[in-house]
């Protein structure tokens, strides 16, 4: 938890986590596109590559 707020858990596309073999700096701006657009609000703030889970804090 990050300021005593619970973060959620979720998952971007295959698609997405194939970036992440070839370039890490590509793979974070196409997820903070992702959760611009899909979640307004939330923001990636960890990662579980292993996983495949992105932790999101809630902004609103």
């Amino acid at each position: 938890m990050i300021n005593d707020k619970p973060l959620m858990q979720s998952g971007v596309s295959e698609r997405i986590w194939m970036i992440a073999g070839n370039d890490l700096d590509e793979f974070y701006r196409e997820v903070q596109r992702y959760f611009a657009l899909a979640y307004p609000g939330f923001t990636p703030v960890n990662y579980n590559f292993e996983r495949r889970i992105v932790w999101l804090r809630d902004d609103r």
